[in-house]
């Protein structure tokens, strides 16, 4: 069922701790719970799984249970002990499991989608269940009543989803490549603005309500952050990976960007640091520069075309990488982190389940909130 890793940790990368097996199929979701030495997964073999570390230091399934069609997106409330399981079918599913993680009982299902459920968010203080589907809409329903509480539409597959819980203003990602900012109200909702700079699907988004900033991943290949905060509507590209980036998680306390992509690429941005939006602003063509540099400052990790003037202004220590990369070896579909221990956990359609120590690449104490820097 499941195998320990053991890796001798090395500096500046992650260590892969333990792999997780027993899926049949695609996993679409992980999660570690909160303080304890356990996984909640998800996939589209249709079952939900709690594995829980024994002593011996593998995982092993402590809860499984089959559901009635895949299951697509996940959520879980760790003070309540209450997990909302998306499917294909549209449906999202609560049950609240025991202190001991060994058994998990069915509270009642929302009709909240016609189509499959892409993301899910829980907010305890409204009691809203918030979900986006591949019926192209957000839905809001009421956790007490069960019953639908708004709907809003877009023009394509939602994809994924971002809630700031204390001004009730929702992100939705889409397969068009556009995000859309809404304010979501009791019975309806407003258009706040639409986000467009990507030049593909939505496959990822992360809100920091600290800082105000929107990072959003997509399948072309790049990362977007948008300061929704700031008045001057800043936005700063980040381009490193080789696939579709998949997942983002951003540290806060370190400012800094994790983010995973489908070919298993790990890459650790540096976002404390002043970064330059442009150089000269000019776009150049093959026949006017036949020049290429990296210039990881306007987020550029890889070569890219460049004009003349700029290259001879680029020096080498402009070059200086502000991003680590790493292996995941496996097809990463969905990561999280549990940033208070350091932990990462990705998983994807190879059905396998990593569980990662970040703590070397992340480059503090997260616990103690104490920067190694």
């Amino acid at each position: 069922m499941a195998a320990e890793i053991h890796s001798r940790p090395q500096s500046r990368r992650p260590v892969l701790l333990s792999k997780v097996e027993g899926h049949q199929d695609a996993v679409s979701a992980a999660l570690l719970i909160p303080k304890e030495d356990g996984v909640i997964t998800a996939g589209e073999d249709r079952t939900i799984r709690v594995w829980l570390k024994r002593d011996s230091g593998q995982y092993w399934p402590s809860i499984y249970h089959t559901m009635a069609s895949p299951c697509s997106a996940m959520a879980y409330h760790h003070d309540s002990r209450r997990i909302f399981v998306g499917q294909d079918n549209g449906a999202i599913m609560e049950f609240h499991i025991s202190e001991d993680f060994n058994k998990m009982n069915f509270v009642k299902t929302y009709p909240a989608h016609q189509n499959r459920v892409s993301a899910i968010t829980f907010c305890l203080a409204s009691e809203w269940l918030i979900s986006t589907g591949h019926d192209k809409c957000i839905s809001w329903m009421c956790t007490r009543s069960g019953s639908m509480l708004g709907r809003h539409y877009f023009t394509s597959w939602a994809s994924c989803l971002q809630y700031d819980h204390e001004t009730q203003h929702a992100f939705v990602g889409d397969y068009s490549g556009q995000i859309t900012l809404l304010k979501l109200e009791q019975n309806t909702c407003s258009v706040i603005t639409t986000l467009k700079g990507h030049e593909g699907s939505i496959t990822s988004l992360w809100w920091d309500p600290v800082q105000r900033l929107l990072f959003s991943g997509a399948s072309d290949h790049s990362i977007i952050m948008w300061d929704i905060g700031g008045r001057k509507g800043r936005t700063l590209l980040l381009q490193g990976h080789h696939d579709k980036v998949q997942a983002i998680c951003y540290i806060q306390l370190t400012r800094q960007l994790v983010s995973c992509s489908a070919d298993g690429g790990i890459a650790v941005w540096n976002m404390d640091i002043s970064r330059e939006e442009r150089k000269c602003g000019q776009a150049v063509c093959g026949k006017c520069s036949s020049k290429r540099s990296s210039y990881p400052i306007m987020g550029f990790e890889f070569q890219v075309r460049v004009c003349d003037s700029c290259f001879e202004s680029i020096k080498d220590e402009d070059r200086t990488s502000l991003a680590t990369f790493h292996e995941g070896k496996h097809n990463i579909s969905h990561m999280s982190m549990d940033i208070s221990r350091g932990l990462m956990v990705t998983c994807g359609s190879d059905r396998i389940v990593k569980i990662w120590d970040m703590t070397p690449v992340v480059g503090c104490s997260l616990a103690t909130g104490f920067s190694s820097r």
